[in-house]
């Protein structure tokens, strides 16, 4: 599995420098619409840093993208079917996030992401990263709190939430166990 981690981590550094580069923005422009400072872009563009969640989120937002759009134009793939050892795996270097690209494709509105998050760790995305997609989640293991702006949600293995506007919203694994869920996006 760090095979595909390290190779999907080059991929998205290269496509992070494609996007900037297809829109004729500098690195100081990227940093100004992302919010992410110019060294930090340099490096993940060069691929001597893996970003985290938060950081692919701002850069995703600055390019009119989503997430789960960044990383599939960073995975270029193509086919009807998702083979398991063919999805591609990130791992997010600050809480240790496991991000498992499920399914996707250009010409489907639905993907499918795979999330393992540690016990006792959290990530908070900004609503910006939901402003064009509409999402559901359902908790496969474990337990996992996700706050959406003022709104909190208690979820424990089987439940599922369908999200609301969009708004910041913090994935929390208050537990000791990790906490495996499934997330389905529809872009609109």
């Amino acid at each position: 599995m760090d095979t595909l981690v390290d190779d999907l981590s080059q991929r998205l550094a290269q496509r992070i420098r494609l996007e900037r580069d297809g829109r004729g923005w500098s690195l100081a422009e990227l940093a100004e619409r992302s919010g992410v400072s110019k060294a930090t872009i340099s490096k993940i563009e060069r691929a001597e840093v893996s970003p985290t969640a938060v950081v692919l989120v701002r850069l995703a937002s600055a390019f009119d993208l989503t997430l789960a759009g960044l990383m599939l134009r960073a995975e270029g793939r193509r086919e009807r079917v998702s083979r398991a050892a063919d999805q591609p795996v990130w791992r997010d270097p600050e809480t240790g996030y496991l991000r498992r690209q499920v399914f996707s494709r250009p010409d489907h509105p639905v993907e499918l992401v795979r999330v393992e998050m540690p016990a006792r760790q959290r990530v908070t995305l900004p609503a910006s990263s939901y402003t064009h997609i509409r999402q559901a989640l359902w908790v496969l293991s474990g337990s996992l709190v996700i706050t959406e702006g003022a709104t909190r949600h208690v979820l424990a293995a089987g439940d599922c939430l369908g999200f609301g506007p969009p708004a910041d919203t913090t994935f929390a694994n208050e537990s000791n166990a990790a906490c495996t869920y499934l997330v389905a996006l529809a872009r609109s």
